[in-house]
């Protein structure tokens, strides 16, 4: 494997992978706020599959603490409401029609510390993934001196490699300060 072979780019672009599965991890936390990323992780059973919510109703916030689906299909609002129930984010739907309103409850300073922890695991999972593509970038470095690169390439592929960790380890703890806070605002 030559200095040719090692493709940075490709670590960085799977590094870039993980903080954006954070991302979509975090904006599905509740912070008291009403906001359409709390449903996208929800998923209907709808015509014989699996479907995100905005595949069958339209989503809004009517108003800071309210969510509303306009389902399209009078059939599937008891699955819509189902699939909300048991999704174990804390909210009751109230039907009305094919309309169903989410009002978010006041989190309690107890649930605030439980949504940092899961915040936390999320973040902690995130660097452990950048962790692994590191470490892969390692190994492809070690196998490059084995194939003939020379002591001093490979340092410099190294430092790089590590330098972009650090990058993304850095910008992962501050995804995770800036969800704390917003958690914790009352």
């Amino acid at each position: 494997m030559s200095a040719e072979e090692l493709d940075l780019d490709d670590l960085e672009r799977r590094m870039k992978g993980a903080i954006s599965v954070l991302k979509t991890e975090l904006s599905g936390l509740r912070t008291g706020r009403a906001s359409v990323n709390l449903l996208e992780p929800i998923s209907v059973e709808a015509y014989g599959q699996t479907l995100p919510i905005s595949q069958v109703g339209t989503v809004s916030v009517p108003e800071p603490r309210m969510l509303s689906i306009q389902v399209w299909d009078k059939s599937m609002v008891k699955a819509v409401e189902k699939a909300i129930r048991e999704s174990n984010i804390g909210i009751n739907p109230v039907v009305d029609g094919q309309l169903l309103r989410l009002p978010i409850p006041e989190l309690n300073e107890e649930r605030r510390q439980e949504m940092v922890k899961i915040a936390h695991s999320y973040s902690e999972s995130a660097k452990v993934s950048v962790r692994h593509v590191r470490r892969d970038g390692m190994d492809m470095c070690k196998k490059a001196e084995k194939d003939g690169m020379s002591e001093d390439d490979m340092r410099v592929y190294q430092d790089e490699i590590q330098e972009l960790t650090n990058s993304r380890i850095i910008e992962i703890d501050k995804m995770l300060e800036s969800k704390q806070a917003e958690i914790m605002t009352v």
